[in-house]
């Protein structure tokens, strides 16, 4: 019997534990936040909101999430802590109600070569023990059918003490699913020796055309003019058979070098190991372009590219390996799998009883892709080539089936690369995750996201030291009302051009095939602003980085293209030494003072000898979180202070690096501090909304949008006739968009073509060209359905882009 049915029952009092339904915070001052004292709502929908800089990362992510993650790492051994990162405690003075923090953030995936979206997830493993089940003819165990195990035979002999010692023979073998040519990576690499040395000269001349290997280094090439094998003063053309064995292949060799050991080794293994062997996005720029000119990577043409052995391609279900079963589009793998689920048309039993569950199983999670608009993607895909959007929403898939309830799940901008079409399916699973009992934090931008909201959380008023406060939090009404940036801004709608550009050519794209794309031929406009849009996986990257980035140059001096690449950088890389402000500045001061331009880095001559140039001291405490305090020396200036007597215009380097980009721009446009080559780069950087940037703020604390725009305002430099965006309001705030329409006419104006991957509706409005992809995604996608102005676009309404911008523009 109910409470509200017993006769004369009182309502009960409210128990002690549902009385913690908030999380509090008070004094958080991590970053740019000033003092912050807020209240979240536990198992509701916040969204955490205000312009880009504001300190919304700062305290959702480096407050909140990082203090809970710290306090459940503390509940670990102190061994098992001894293994884990060090997270030190957030600026906050009290943080209570927290619960179980989980994390999905837009990191991209590890460029591993043998990561994929299989593996990232649960579904490779269940399409293996699937195949080890119902494969014929059957080969062996999962592991049969991992690319990442390669198979292993060995005989030998083993002692036995049982009773009297006994010798006894054995054999052992482990069957794996690895190509053995390719070892599971499915590309086999091809080294250009042209472009390793000039063989018409000798060691002794100069012969190494490798990056960094200079005539002195005992690493590089005094070693292979020294070792013994090869002579150093003949031209490596005339090298014997056996020479020229030694210099490429030779295995690994000991050798003395003036009474030094070294191991000597063929080139080809030596470059291998140096270069191809590292993640080639974590190169050096200069590094990274001479293997893009020194190694080609080809297909493996033993496993034809699918990583797997011939015994794993060879076990099939109803005709299908499972080679073919990762490469087909998720969408059409799940009704592949649900055929197999279905009872058989000649009874009404399922036909594989013995793994329903795990057909159940698997197909939950290919449909939980689907749902979440990744249908399009494969299995084979490799991880490291997804976008942030695709990443993070694969970093999803684990958490819809999840049976845990009252967890804290923390998403940065879970709207990334999705269609306006798509948005609404993302809401619904951020909704479903909060009925389940959660609390869900979000930070976003997206008026469809942040009007789903039970909370807002608007913080501002501007960016970096002029944010870190509160402006508003309540309900999404009380927004709108509110007066912040935010609310003035979220129903902003951007009108559609009256008049567009004329067109001062075009560049065409004639059979593009890359990926799903069906052949296209398309005629792109020069010298307008270009919107391509459509559907997320409808082929928009494909069409332009496949076909015009990567293929020929275009008209008016090639393309320079500013894509959502991860910025990479240490914690002494700030924004100064990235765009390369800091060169013209160091020589500046050291004309100024008479004195060299190296005293003014804090990585070289003028660092601080305490901290050597970091500002900080980081204490490693073994078992226990690491400590950072700032050096008591330079006072966290990071340089000598003989450096600091040097000054330029009245101010000292450290004064200088402290210094906004606005401040910096006013200080070095005249007087005696006038530097035009720093000025230039200034500009810049406040075009493209950074002015509130400190010149020497660690890149490690920008955000996701910070780091996308200074990115933008160093490739703006580079000369090229076309410039190629891929989605540039990622972690733009609604106030700020208006500011990139700007910097993207002035560009248009000054003679570029602007090309530009997008899906935000106010940059669709205001281009002068659109062509939409589609009609869907992956192989439904792939092919021009709207080419002409936005006003045509709205005026047709035939695709999916073009009635979401009518609905926007509100025609």
């Amino acid at each position: 019997m109910s409470m509200a049915t017993r006769k004369g029952a009182q309502s009960p009092a409210l128990h002690a534990a549902d009385s913690h339904d908030l999380i509090r915070v008070h004094g958080a001052r991590e970053n740019n936040l000033k003092d912050v004292s807020i209240e979240i709502p536990k198992r509701r929908l916040t969204v955490f909101t205000g312009v880009s800089g504001s300190g919304k990362s700062s305290l959702v992510f480096d407050t909140i999430a990082a203090e809970s993650q710290r306090l459940i790492n503390e509940t670990y051994s102190a061994f098992v802590q001894g293994f884990m990162p060090t997270l030190a405690r957030p600026e906050v003075d009290v943080l209570e109600g927290l619960t179980t923090a989980i994390i999905v953030d837009q990191q991209r995936m590890g460029a591993d070569p043998r990561s994929t979206v299989g593996t990232a997830t649960d579904a490779n493993a269940m399409l293996r023990i699937l195949f080890s089940r119902l494969g014929q003819p059957h080969i062996g165990s999962p592991n049969a059918f991992s690319f990442n195990v390669p198979s292993v035979r060995a005989s030998g002999a083993i002692t036995v003490e049982r009773g009297a010692k006994k010798t006894v023979k054995a054999t052992f073998s482990r069957t794996g699913g690895m190509c053995p040519r390719c070892e599971g990576r499915g590309t086999v690499s091809d080294i250009d020796l042209t472009q390793l040395y000039d063989d018409s000269k000798s060691i002794a001349e100069g012969a190494f055309t490798i990056p960094g290997w200079k005539s002195d280094s005992w690493w590089t090439v005094r070693i292979y003019a020294e070792s013994g094998f090869l002579d150093p003063d003949k031209p490596i053309r005339k090298y014997t058979k056996k020479e020229m064995h030694d210099f490429l292949y030779r295995e690994p060799t000991k050798v003395k070098v003036e009474g030094v050991n070294f191991t000597y080794e063929g080139l080809i293994p030596k470059v291998q190991k140096s270069f191809l062997s590292k993640d080639k996005e974590a190169l050096q720029p200069h590094i990274r372009a001479f293997v893009d000119r020194a190694v080609t990577f080809t297909a493996c043409p033993e496993c034809g590219g699918t990583r797997l052995s011939e015994g794993a391609r060879s076990s099939k279900i109803k005709g299908i390996n499972i080679a073919d079963a990762c490469a087909m589009q998720i969408s059409d793998l799940a009704d592949w799998v649900r055929g197999l689920d279905e009872p058989s048309p000649s009874s009404s039993s399922r036909e594989y009883p013995m793994v329903a569950p795990l057909l159940t199983a698997l197909l939950q999670t290919l449909d939980s892709f689907v749902e979440i608009g990744l249908g399009y993607l494969s299995l084979d895909r490799p991880s490291g080539t997804l976008s942030g959007g695709e990443a993070q929403r694969t970093k999803m898939i684990r958490h819809l089936g999840s049976s845990l309830t009252d967890t804290t799940y923390v998403f940065d901008e879970p709207t990334i690369g999705l269609h306006p079409h798509d948005i609404q399916r993302m809401n619904d699973l951020l909704l479903r995750l909060r009925d389940k009992g959660n609390t869900v934090l979000v930070v976003e931008h997206k008026p469809q996201t942040i009007a789903i909201a039970d909370h807002v959380v608007d913080l501002g008023p501007g960016a970096g030291t002029a944010g870190g406060t509160v402006c508003f939090q309540g309900t999404v009404e009380g927004l709108r009302a509110g007066g912040t940036v935010t609310g003035r801004h979220l129903d902003d709608r951007a009108a559609l051009k009256e008049t567009v550009r004329t067109p001062t050519g075009t560049l065409e794209i004639r059979g593009a095939t890359a990926h799903n794309l069906r052949n296209v031929d398309v005629d792109i406009p020069l010298g307008v602003l270009v919107v391509v849009t459509g559907v997320a996986g409808s082929g928009k990257s494909s069409l332009v980085h496949g076909s015009l980035v990567n293929g020929s140059g275009a008209a008016g001096g090639g393309v320079v293209s500013i894509d959502q690449g991860a910025i990479r950088g240490s914690r002494r890389s700030n924004p100064a030494t990235y765009t390369g402000l800091l060169d013209p500045i160091r020589k500046a001061f050291a004309k100024a003072n008479d004195v060299k331009p190296a005293l003014f880095s804090a990585n070289s001559e003028g660092a601080c000898p305490e901290c050597n140039g970091a500002g900080v001291i980081y204490t490693d405490l073994a078992m226990m979180a690491g400590v950072a305090t700032t050096c008591e020396e330079c006072e966290g200036k990071r340089f000598q202070a003989s450096v600091l007597e040097y000054h330029l215009g009245g101010r000292d380097i450290s004064e200088v690096l402290a210094m906004s980009v606005t401040e910096a721009e006013e200080f070095f446009g005249a007087g005696e501090a006038r530097t035009p080559a720093a000025h230039r780069i200034l500009d810049r950087l406040a075009d493209v909304g950074l002015g509130y940037l400190t010149l020497g703020q660690p890149l490690t604390t920008l955000s996701g949008g910070e780091r996308q725009r200074l990115k933008l305002a160093t490739r703006m430099a580079e000369k090229g006739g076309v410039y190629v965006l891929d989605e540039p309001t990622t972690g733009l705030h609604l106030a700020d968009v208006e500011q990139l329409l700007g910097l993207l006419d002035r560009l248009v104006d000054s003679g570029k073509s602007v090309i530009v991957i997008e899906h935000h509706q106010a940059v669709m409005a205001h281009a002068d060209w659109i062509i939409d992809l589609g009609p869907g995604a992956g192989h439904d996608g792939g092919r021009i359905v709207f080419e002409g102005t936005p006003a045509d676009l709205v005026a047709a309404r035939s695709t999916l882009t073009g009635e979401h911008l009518a609905a926007y523009v509100g025609t």
